[in-house]
């Protein structure tokens, strides 16, 4: 009979996973600006996917994951690129952010990991794929599994006062920083600061308000979302974050 991982020594495997993704994904991307010339952005995206479906596999340590663990982040993921569809209309007024944090943060941030980058490359066939596809899947990606890592840490309250502040922080700095520089990166032949300070002004009305609309999104969703995957977990016996 193989013994199981105990609780500190399984918690410790997922972090140096989750920190090896983290360091990972982003220079995966980067390579595909540097190195391929921001033209190879699906092959790039397609291992952003690996990146998270490996990442997702090893939360499961020794037992496969079941099939409505699956279902759950299929879900999940769904839920999220009908929401950045339906406010197509609105720029930068999505649920995306608060839907990926959600799912970090009842179901690991391996699984927001998971919903975070499909979401980004799904949604990319809806609204147009380019280079700034792998950008948005490590974008959304990173702030599911940065959720799922901070409460796991005890770090990040459940609560929607703590969701809420950890959302628009999230957003505004983590997925609006990064994809500034991304425009930079796109746009110019090479980095200055001069031309990163007139991205990141450019884009502050723009984060800002997709800051505020995960704070919006965070404050409906949070609660009744939560209790109800929390019920899920309890019914079907699914594995706790």
């Amino acid at each position: 009979m193989q013994m199981q991982p105990s609780g500190p020594d399984r918690k410790s495997r997922r972090t140096v996973a989750a920190t090896i993704t983290a360091v990972l994904a982003p220079a995966t991307v980067l390579a595909g600006v540097f190195l391929l010339g921001d033209r190879k952005y699906y092959f790039v995206s397609l291992l952003m996917v690996l990146y998270a479906l490996i990442l997702f596999g090893l939360a499961f340590e020794r037992r496969r994951p079941q099939a409505r663990e699956l279902v759950i982040a299929a879900v999940l993921t769904a839920l999220s690129v009908a929401g950045r569809s339906a406010f197509f209309m609105l720029p930068q007024f999505k649920p995306v952010a608060a839907i990926v944090i959600i799912a970090g943060v009842c179901m690991g941030g391996e699984t927001g990991f998971l919903v975070g980058a499909l979401t980004g490359f799904i949604s990319g066939f809806l609204f147009g794929q380019g280079p700034w596809t792998p950008w948005q899947m490590l974008c959304f990606g990173g702030i599911g599994l940065l959720a799922g890592a901070l409460v796991r840490q005890g770090i990040l309250r459940r609560d929607r006062l703590s969701l809420c502040i950890y959302g628009g922080l999230s957003t505004f700095l983590l997925y609006g920083g990064v994809m500034d520089l991304a425009s930079v990166l796109m746009t110019f032949p090479r980095l200055t600061w001069q031309a990163l300070l007139a991205s990141y002004a450019a884009g502050l009305w723009f984060n800002l308000v997709h800051a505020l609309s995960t704070v919006f999104f965070l404050f409906v969703l949070s609660k009744p979302m939560i209790e109800k995957l929390d019920r899920i977990k309890v019914k079907y016996g699914l594995m706790e974050p």
